[in-house]
């Protein structure tokens, strides 16, 4: 028996395909598209008619121009005839340098505080439990506030500085303290430094594969300690010390000679430190509670002292808990130090403030900013992803 051709329904066939989920999710992705390129086309276009109607140029070519202004606080050579270019250099160095430092220190106050929430004497674990509470629900701003006004800001005048051991003076004008000059042959101790290091590295990493296929272990951290110290004071000894100390010293209304940490920089320095260390510290009490209590009662049996078992068995393993969480307060530190403007220190915000101000270059700027604590946040979640990696557990 012949069977005949049914005609199907052309226009039912079309409605299944736009119900068929890819096909849907395709469409919907591009439409979304398109209106995303649509949106921006409109930003672009009402932004470029703005600037001709204000009759402001747009391009980076400002950053040629004299400054006209001075830097309070600098880390390279600076001055009122220097281009926008270099003191917008002056603040990103500066924002650099401060989260650099808070992000050494908070980490540091942030584990023995972390350690300390767990600590079994009550008057260490009340104490810490009161600063982390106290600093994780104050705003960042307002512990730079204080440190800024309620604390260094009441500190004596220059001429009452109060004297510090090996030369130093702290004062309402920051902190001062002695200068290293270098004489002739004093580069041979840097070279004796980076050689130590380099040293350094390769015995952890020897030492490491030994004890992966042996089990022996090796006094690490005394042989690089000796390396990192010994190399350089050879150095020292070889070259006949060719380094001096420039002391501070009391004049009739300030400071002469030495080196000035100024009262923003520590302020800053001080408030991002306290304020992120809290949040780390509550991230390390965390990581050692995800650690199995079954850890903690293996190395007691294996005659492990607690602190031996808290530093070889428990903290490796809760790293691998912490590191994540740890990423998010590195980059919250260093966003954070564009708050450095209430206070007057030239980070790259304040640096860019004073330059958009003057030149009205205000989309560049913002451009200049978002590019840069992009760049940082990146490239800090990239190492963050890398130690995080080494440290991961690794199946033989």
């Amino acid at each position: 028996m012949a069977t005949q051709d049914i005609p199907q329904d052309v226009g039912g066939g079309r409605a299944s395909l736009f119900y068929d989920p890819k096909v849907r999710g395709i469409f919907f992705q591009v439409l979304v598209i398109v209106a995303l390129v649509a949106f921006v086309y409109w930003i672009i276009g009402n932004t470029v008619e703005n600037l001709k109607r204000a009759n402001i140029a747009s391009g980076f070519a400002f950053l040629n121009g004299r400054a006209g202004f001075d830097v309070s606080d600098t880390l390279i050579a600076f001055d009122s005839d220097s281009t926008y270019r270099r003191a917008l250099l002056v603040g990103f160095i500066n924002t650099l340098v401060v989260a650099a430092a808070g992000i050494v220190t908070a980490s540091i106050l942030g584990f023995l505080i972390g350690i300390g929430r767990l600590s079994h004497n009550w008057l260490i674990r009340k104490i810490c439990t009161v600063y982390v509470e106290l600093f994780r629900n104050i705003p960042p701003l307002l512990v730079i506030f204080f440190w800024y006004f309620g604390v260094l800001s009441v500190l004596p005048l220059p001429k009452e500085s109060i004297e510090l051991p090996f030369g130093s003076f702290l004062n309402s004008r920051g902190f001062y303290f002695p200068k290293l000059v270098w004489g002739d042959g004093s580069m041979l101790v840097p070279v004796a430094l980076l050689l130590g290091l380099a040293m350094s590295w390769f015995v952890a990493r020897r030492a490491k594969q030994r004890q992966m296929a042996t089990g022996a272990t090796f006094p690490v951290f005394w042989t690089s300690l000796a390396l990192i110290v010994g190399l350089p004071f050879l150095a020292l000894v070889a070259t006949g010390f060719p380094l001096s100390f420039d002391f501070p010293q009391k004049s009739t209304f300030n400071l002469t000679g030495g080196l000035q940490i100024k009262p923003e920089f520590l302020s800053l320095y001080l408030a991002l430190s306290f304020y992120t260390a809290a949040f780390i510290a509550e991230i390390v009490r965390a990581g050692i509670r995800g650690v199995s209590s079954g850890q903690s009662e293996a190395s007691a049996a294996l005659g492990l002292r607690s602190a031996q078992a808290l530093r070889l068995v428990v903290v490796p393993q809760a790293l691998r808990i912490v590191i994540p969480p740890l990423t998010s307060q590195f980059l919250n530190l260093t966003k954070n130090s564009s708050l450095a403007i209430a206070i007057g220190y030239p980070d790259l915000v304040a640096v860019g403030g004073t330059v958009l101000n003057q030149t009205g270059q205000a989309i560049e700027i913002v451009v200049i900013w978002m590019v840069v604590y992009l760049g940082l946040s990146l490239i800090t979640s990239a190492f963050m992803n890398w130690f995080n990696a080494k440290m991961a557990l690794v199946e033989r």
